[in-house]
């Protein structure tokens, strides 16, 4: 299977992770946990703000949860932060909608896991593309994208 920025990203830094290619989209997060048998806590979705101070901020928390956009502002030390409207998605990150890995965006911006991450050994994120996954741990995310953990959720 071709390997994804992501991937080799992971490997040029010397951090271990698994990938997994799906046979098919799943029609979200719930029902990729469920396609690569993982529960849902331990899979993560990549979601894209924008600011009050008009910088790019990206959080990655759990596929069934909700951020908390106070709580997501907080995190970062700026006044509030809003969705990304997808239209800008791709041409800020490089990724599309659904398949946003917090690794290998055009740029790296400031990044932060909900903590919920670090109760685990590993954890499943897009691996930048649609229908393929990564595992690794919330240490080797901490490491190549410099992330912070933090509560994040509803």
């Amino acid at each position: 299977m071709e390997k994804t920025n992501a991937m080799r990203i992971l490997e040029q830094k010397g951090e271990a992770y698994e990938g997994t290619w799906l046979s098919s989209i799943p029609k979200d997060g719930v029902e990729s946990a469920a396609m690569i048998g993982a529960e849902k806590e331990r899979v993560f979705k990549t979601l894209v703000t924008e600011g009050s101070d008009l910088s790019y901020y990206v959080f990655v928390i759990p596929v069934a949860e909700t951020l908390d956009l106070k709580k997501a502002a907080k995190a970062v030390g700026v006044k509030s932060v809003a969705m990304l409207p997808q239209k800008k998605l791709f041409p800020l990150t490089g990724y599309v909608h659904g398949g946003c890995s917090p690794i290998g965006m055009k740029k790296q911006f400031t990044t932060v896991f909900d903590e919920t991450a670090i109760l685990f050994d590993s954890i499943y994120t897009s691996a930048g593309k649609l229908g393929v996954f990564l595992k690794a741990a919330p240490a080797s995310f901490e490491r190549v994208t410099g992330a912070t953990f933090k509560d994040l959720i509803v």
